[in-house]
């Protein structure tokens, strides 16, 4: 059996790498050497990665282990919530799904309208052209986040510098890598000890609280939680922002019909997050825990499973005309946000941002185009998030 070299490289910022779709139609289970060295079975249709994502058989924790095949240049964290299976995982999301859930995420839509508005505000100011990373795409999700978590503002540039560099796969050596990871741990544990003394209203204080009232969470997994809210609540989002206004821009005629027809902003929103390649491939690496039959093949207990969510995303068994990328699309059930236990847990915050981020621009700027040919714009490669470094327009 061939084994590939992944990642793939992708032609274009947010378009999934052509051997997905080869894979998924002659070996949809394949063998993959990762930049690790290590190997790991890639997933790329649609049903097999809602098994891999669902069935208990494939564990997350069991990454954890200092011998465990990685996608990523360090282990993942055991004190991390995405590194944990139940019991562990169960305790623990019940703690911080509240600030997730819908009526904190509706008591928050007010705020990230009004984030958005001045945004856009300064920049139409300024006039063109303009970069839509750096002055939109990137200053909000970080803002949402620290605002939640109780981060200070002056704080977010390290932060963001500290997420960055944890988010690499070939970018940063190792040492930098868990350099970075170790910096913001000892950040936020100093924050921790701050608020002991001053509570205030957000998510550190109550997650502190629970700790010392109950010690339904360690020390360490306080602190790892925040460290996991931060890496996982704004530098998907940012690129995620900054891929779907570039998709518009690509697809000119479906830019032209949102902003005609804002009422399709919901449906934009999912077809978006099925048609953006965010990432590398998709999801969390697993590991199986028994001998397990899919896609035609036995993955063998201990050998590690990678879902290619964006190829199923991408699956034209479930996706008519899966390659089109239409803003009135009906049926779409993605899995952009995972399923299962470890379904997004930022879903509802992420989806809220990146729908008034396109409301509110296109409304405010309802010409805004590409200030530079689109296709010349580069693939992020080396990092596991592949966004945009830049994205000029004008209107």
């Amino acid at each position: 059996m061939t084994t590939y070299a992944f990642p793939f490289t992708s032609q274009l910022p947010g378009e999934p790498a052509p051997e997905f779709d080869l894979l998924r139609t002659r070996q949809p289970v394949a063998r993959v050497r990762l930049p690790t060295g290590d190997e790991a079975w890639l997933v790329t249709g649609y049903e097999d990665n809602r098994v891999v994502l669902s069935d208990v058989r494939f564990s997350r924790a069991l990454t954890t282990r200092p011998d465990a095949p990685r996608l990523q240049p360090i282990p993942s964290d055991p004190s991390a919530l995405v590194s944990m299976d139940p019991p562990d995982h169960t305790r623990l999301r019940r703690l911080v799904q509240p600030a997730f859930g819908n009526r904190r995420v509706a008591a928050l839509r007010p705020v990230i309208e009004r984030k958005v508005e001045d945004l856009i505000d300064d920049l139409a100011e300024e006039g063109p052209p303009a970069d839509l990373v750096s002055r939109l795409a990137g200053p909000l999700p970080i803002a949402v986040i620290c605002e939640l978590l109780g981060v200070p503002a002056r704080d977010r540039n390290k932060i963001s510098g500290w997420v960055g560099v944890m988010l690499s796969l070939t970018r940063f050596p190792p040492p930098q890598v868990a350099g970075a990871r170790a910096e913001l741990k000892d950040y936020l544990a100093s924050l921790v000890a701050a608020k002991r003394d001053e509570p205030a209203d957000d998510l550190l204080s109550e997650l502190i609280a629970a700790r010392d009232s109950g010690g339904r969470l360690s020390e360490e997994e306080l602190v790892m939680m925040g460290t996991t809210v931060l890496a996982g609540g704004f530098l998907s989002t940012a690129s995620e922002i900054a891929l779907s206004f570039l998709c518009l821009f690509r697809h000119p005629d479906q830019l032209a019909l949102l902003v005609k027809c804002p009422e399709l902003l919901d449906a934009a929103v999912d077809e978006l997050l099925r048609y953006n390649a965010l990432t590398t491939g998709g999801g969390l690496l697993r590991i199986a825990t028994e001998d397990v039959e899919l896609g035609g093949v036995r993955i063998r207990a201990g050998e590690a499973v990678l879902p290619a969510i964006s190829a199923a995303n991408r699956d034209p068994g479930v996706f008519p005309d899966a390659h089109r990328f239409d803003v009135t699309r009906a049926e779409n059930p993605h899995l952009t946000f995972g399923l299962g236990l470890h379904y997004c847990l930022g879903a509802r915050l992420a989806r809220s941002e990146l729908e008034l981020a396109l409301a509110v621009t296109l409304r405010k700027l309802p010409r805004l185009g590409p200030a530079v040919p689109v296709d010349r714009l580069p693939v992020q490669d080396g990092q596991l998030i592949r966004g945009l470094a830049e994205l000029p327009v004008t209107w």
